[in-house]
């Protein structure tokens, strides 16, 4: 497939995003590409115009050049736009939705390729949507509970033959919060749930855990040694540990692509779990999760191959 026009790429991310910066400077390298870089942020400081007449559309925003020539988008961290506050609460909520869904329609009706959708990409994200997904996928998951009722969580995890781990129901941005195994004292804490809905499930013994970058089709699999460490719950506690590049089984890899397909992306970083008993579970996927340290970890092109698909259309990288 031909390669796109210049200035045909746009990054939808916040100004101090690494991986924007990364893909950035894979684009310039191997495709001779200077991307278009927006955060939503600089939204309604700077101005905005959509026109439709006789011979068209035409969108701009007075920062960014050549929106209009855009033919891919990485709809990678978008945020908000910045809404100066004024002294009405209803009018700031307002003000806020209106900025928003004009930078929002002016951004999606560009007929372009999304790596995400953004319906899709905001769907996705829903951790109860993937678990639902995966099992009908042909993933193994494990025994789960996302409720807000502290009594359900109670009888739950009493229920369960062994120890149960407890982890935040989003992908989306805010502080770190590690998944944790339920402990005798974190009964007292239930009723804080009731604020926050939380997900209970049964903690899967490993023999060591995946992550996979998922980029149309094209996946780049690590196996990372989290049994050695300390992120044996949670393997993104310690980065130490031995980080292998590998492959999918193929009754796995036909799970995952069914998966992706339902879920209508084009990227993805999934987390998976090899239980001490041969099985494959799936844990989450994150419609736009971190995926550098992988890249320096294992040398796995994977910056290359998303600038592949951005670019051409198709993410293989071919050595």
């Amino acid at each position: 497939m031909p390669a796109r026009t210049l200035g045909s790429v746009l990054i939808v991310t916040e100004a101090e995003d690494l991986h924007g910066d990364a893909l950035g400077a894979t684009l310039r390298k191997h495709h001779g590409h200077t991307p278009i870089r927006l955060d939503m942020r600089d939204f309604p400081r700077e101005n905005g115009t959509f026109r439709l007449g006789a011979d068209g559309s035409y969108r701009a925003l007075s920062h960014v050049f050549g929106l209009d020539d855009v033919t891919s988008v990485w709809w990678r961290r978008p945020h908000p736009c910045a809404v100066p506050t004024g002294l009405s609460e209803a009018d700031d909520t307002y003000r806020r939705a209106e900025c928003d869904g004009f930078l929002q329609g002016l951004l999606w009706s560009v007929p372009a390729l999304w790596v995400n959708d953004p319906g899709a990409d905001r769907t996705a994200g829903r951790k109860i949507v993937q678990l639902e997904t995966a099992y009908r996928a042909g993933f193994a998951i494990p025994e789960t509970l996302v409720t807000n009722d502290p009594d359900e969580a109670r009888a739950f995890i009493e229920s369960r033959p062994g120890p149960v781990v407890y982890k935040r129901t989003g992908t989306g941005r805010g502080a770190f919060t590690e998944t944790r195994l339920f402990a005798p004292g974190d009964f007292d804490r239930l009723p804080t749930i009731r604020n926050s809905p939380t997900i209970f499930q049964d903690y899967i013994r490993a023999e060591s855990d995946l992550r996979i970058v998922w980029v149309d089709g094209i996946e780049w699999v690590v196996r990372i040694d989290s049994q050695s460490g300390v992120g044996r719950v949670d393997s993104r506690l310690d980065t130490s540990v031995a980080f292998t590049a590998d492959r999918l089984p193929a009754s796995v890899s036909k799970s995952l692509t069914t998966l992706m397909g339902a879920l209508g992306l084009a990227f993805g970083v999934l987390d998976l779990r090899v239980g001490i008993d041969g099985e494959f579970y799936f844990l989450e996927v994150n419609p736009q999760g971190q995926f550098a340290y992988l890249e320096i970890k294992t040398g796995l092109p994977i910056f290359q191959s998303l600038a592949n698909l951005l670019v051409l259309g198709d993410g293989t990288v071919i050595p």
